[in-house]
């Protein structure tokens, strides 16, 4: 890994290492063969992980989290990266912009999340409304103090079904210099209220187990005391969480490549052909170079990320292009460590051909490699006037 690690980073990686080691590599091949996750694994990884102190690892000390600064941060992504995310999110991240709670929320939401008592979603795509946010059809109209929700979402993630949702509805519009623009806000959404209804949405050949929801709403009411934030400002808020997603995704990704060039390397050093070991070939042992060159560099661009976070000026375009280089890099890196491995690397006995269907999610997920490139090139030109 690029980042040079201190004496406390080395141990939080140990850390981690042994766990995944004990607690989730054993589960990938069953888990993966099988699409779910058995519930009572998920609950030995959450209290095993607790006991570590890993559980709630990204939220500050004074909320009851583990504190982790980005460095540390970053670093637990990196490892996480290598394995399947159906398992180690189980390993609770409550999303950041619960810190937003306020009053009796913090009791009712945070609190319980940190704790894993509870269990969110996020929910902002639709089905006509995925990059294209401002098309979001799922809204919410004033009823006295209280506020009337209809719509729906798809392709909410988690590991199991959540107790609540934090749902990004349209409450409005504001004139802006490019037309009028959609107020989003960001709402509260207990699982079993009047009118809520969700239910496992469609499986993906990608990290299998890990669910994806269908949620629909029909006239819930909601009090003003759902309301995460302030009216409408859900975007703005949900923008400071999702620009750092996107660096720990990057992360996620250099783990996962680090893993594929591993066995890789492994097997183009034994794997023997024409009397030899395969890597000395160079339409072999250029693959591997290829991909530690651009494992480094994707390193270096999260590092980039991580240091301007740190000091405050981390730009959406920054994350963007780790989102992007990283995605991308990974994807490059499966398909070699397929090519290296030939027909085993298609074979369900091996773990390249999961960790290659994995990779490919990583190009969609948290904006798409054409969503990040968008918002790279919006900013390289924006400031010139077109």
């Amino acid at each position: 890994m690029a980042l040079e690690l201190t004496h406390d980073q080395k141990m939080l990686q140990d850390t981690v290492d042994a766990f995944l080691a004990n607690e989730i590599y054993p589960y990938e091949e069953e888990v993966d063969r099988t699409g779910k996750v058995p519930i009572d694994l998920g609950r030995q990884i959450e209290k095993r992980s607790k006991e570590v102190g890993l559980f709630s690892a990204n939220l500050p000390e004074s909320v009851g989290g583990g504190g982790l600064d980005y460095r540390g941060m970053a670093l637990l992504e990196r490892e996480y990266g290598k394995t399947s995310h159906a398992l180690h999110s189980w390993i609770g991240r409550p999303t950041e912009i619960l810190l937003a709670c306020e009053g009796e929320q913090r009791e009712q939401y945070l609190l319980p999340c940190v704790r894993g008592e509870k269990r969110e979603l996020f929910a902002l795509t639709e089905p006509e409304a995925g990059s294209d946010v401002m098309s979001m059809k799922t809204n919410a109209k004033p009823d006295g103090d209280d506020w009337i929700l209809n719509g729906s979402k798809h392709f909410i993630s988690g590991p199991k079904m959540p107790d609540f949702a934090i749902v990004f509805a349209a409450t409005g519009l504001d004139e802006t210099p490019r037309g009028p623009r959609k107020q989003i806000t960001a709402f509260l959404v207990d699982v079993g209220i009047d009118g809520f209804s969700i239910s496992e949405g469609s499986r993906c050949v990608s990290y299998r187990g890990y669910n994806t929801f269908q949620l629909n709403f029909s006239d819930v009411r909601l009090g003003p005391g759902q309301i995460l934030g302030e009216a409408g400002q859900g975007l703005e808020q949900a923008g400071k969480w999702l620009g750092m997603n996107r660096v720990w995704v990057g992360a996620s990704c250099c783990g996962k490549a680090e893993r594929l060039f591993d066995l890789s390397a492994e097997w183009a050093a034994t794997r023997k052909q024409f009397g030899q070991p395969i890597g000395k070939f160079q339409g072999t042992g250029f693959k591997l170079a290829d991909i530690a060159v651009e494992l480094r560099a994707a390193d270096l661009l999260v590092v980039d990320a991580v240091k301007k976070a740190e000091k405050g000026i981390m730009t959406d375009s920054d994350a963007a292009m780790v989102k992007l280089f990283c995605s991308e890099m990974l994807h490059r890196a499966a398909d070699h460590a397929v090519q290296i491995y030939g027909g085993m690397g298609l074979m369900e006995e091996m773990p390249i051909q999961r960790l290659w269907r994995d990779s490919r999610l990583e190009r969609i997920w948290d904006g798409t490699s054409e969503i990040q490139r968008h918002i790279i090139s919006r900013s390289i030109l924006r400031p010139l006037g077109a």
